[in-house]
């Protein structure tokens, strides 16, 4: 456990480096990096690009209160909405208003509040929920996303950010990680000349899959894919040989990690999206791909691999030699439960239960394997709205996730049970309410501790 000093220092930083900033690490691959069989592929390999550090916006939390409530409903006034985001408010406000939506959320659910406990503690409690994001004024999304000029980037993340409706996901998703540019006059020729891209790089990779210097990693996508949930639709053929070449061609061109278990999670979420966009399913863990045209499903191939590599380059040193990144994100989400909670913190301490026994896949699989594959798709519609919401955003979702079990935690008094609660966690029957509570408890710490660093003292 760090030092008081040493946690204060860290959270006071105000230039320190994201959670999740890439650290490249060149020549890291799984299996490991043979520079003598692989030195070829280095060399023809161009340098990775950094990360641009994104321009710090005014936010504030009436516009969260907006987005968590009612950014579907009918007639909204964007010019006033637009003016409210404008306007600057000091932390206390922020937090006092924070609380504010939380209250008002398990009071229109005719439920009891969220109990407050010392300083920044709020304890979400099973009971508590949020009501789901009205589906509201489809046109209002429509208008973002299929403007004839384009788009306005912001609009569409504030309004992205408390659900997108299914039938504008799949566009949404394809603008929010920046695989589409905002001018639909440009997408088409853009999806044709990445499509075209993705299937030159099958032609010119694929067929090495079982060269010796290729066959362990190719080896290992084989046997993770029927490993993965969920199996009516992993154990589809034509899925199985799509996510093995989308996995595959990301391995072989981006060989400062190559393929590591936990990154095939990753396919599913985007790969469901967009196939949905085609076919009628009461239940995404049940999509059927047998009656999708093949030239479709190839669209829909290189579409998932475009969008995964776009969210995969700003958590790539998850992934590099050792996992630094997650190594890191552990340790952060350790200290930040250690002040927002001390007591569950101190009851994981006292019956030794490491957070890297829980958390590395929290971090590893971003909560996939914790929750349904539809509440992984709404909470990804956040991620992709919040600046750096793989990443960033998601060190604060984990630690109001864990918090939100307090009750069930302190009740467990050994390690055995404590372990085998918090890795099969009772979430099977979540939905987006479920999700929409512990994003509004996620921003409510990341604005405390990350956007106002000063705000909590010891």
């Amino acid at each position: 456990m760090a030092s008081d000093g040493a946690r204060k220092q860290f959270w006071k930083r105000s230039n320190s480096k994201l959670p999740g900033s890439i650290q490249h690490v060149y020549g890291a691959q799984h299996p490991p990096f043979d520079p003598l069989l692989h030195g070829t592929l280095l060399r023809s390999t161009a340098k990775m690009p950094t990360t641009p550090v994104k321009a710090k916006r005014v936010s504030t939390f009436q516009e969260f209160e907006s987005n968590t409530s009612d950014a579907w409903d009918a007639g909204e006034d964007d010019d006033e909405l637009l003016a409210m985001a404008a306007e600057s408010l000091n932390s206390e406000v922020v937090m006092e208003t924070a609380n504010r939506v939380l209250r008002n959320h398990s009071q229109r659910q005719g439920r009891p509040t969220l109990q407050e406990g010392p300083g920044l503690q709020q304890k979400p409690r099973p009971e508590a929920e949020l009501p789901s994001p009205p589906s509201g004024d489809l046109r209002l999304v429509k208008s973002v996303s299929e403007s004839h000029t384009s788009c306005p980037a912001e609009e569409l993340r504030r309004l992205s950010w408390s659900g997108i409706p299914k039938p504008v996901r799949p566009m949404t998703w394809k603008l929010l990680s920046g695989y589409l540019p905002a001018n639909v006059d440009r997408r088409p020729a853009t999806l044709q000349r990445k499509q075209k891209e993705y299937f030159a790089f099958i032609e010119h990779y694929y067929d090495s899959r079982n060269d010796e210097v290729h066959q362990d990693t190719y080896r290992q996508i084989h046997i993770d894919i029927p490993r993965m949930s969920p199996e009516a639709l992993i154990l589809q053929p034509k899925v199985t040989e799509i996510f093995e070449r989308i996995l595959f061609i990301w391995a072989i061109r981006h060989p400062a990690s190559g393929y590591v278990q936990g990154i095939n999670d990753l396919v599913t979420p985007f790969f469901v999206v967009f196939i949905c966009e085609y076919i009628e399913a009461e239940e995404v863990d049940t999509v059927d791909v047998s009656g999708v045209p093949a030239e479709v499903l190839r669209n829909i191939e290189a579409d998932t691999y475009w969008c995964m590599s776009k969210l995969l380059d700003g958590i790539q040193d998850n992934y590099t030699f050792a996992q630094p990144g997650i190594q890191m994100k552990v340790k952060m989400l350790e200290e930040l439960v250690s002040r927002i909670d001390e007591q569950v913190h101190r009851h994981l301490d006292q019956h030794e239960v490491r957070y890297l026994q829980f958390a590395f896949r929290w971090m590893n699989n971003l909560l996939m394997r914790e929750v349904p594959l539809r509440c992984t798709i709404r909470l990804w519609d956040t991620y992709q709205s919040e600046p750096d919401g793989f990443s960033h955003f998601h060190l604060y979702v984990c630690a109001a996730f864990l918090v939100r079990w307090r009750k069930e935690i302190l009740e467990e008094k050994d390690f055995q049970e404590l372990l085998l609660f918090l890795q099969n966690l009772p979430t099977a029957h979540w939905d987006d309410e479920d999700i929409s509570l512990l994003l509004a408890e996620a921003y409510r710490l990341k604005f405390a501790f990350a956007d106002a660093p000063n705000h909590y003292k010891k």
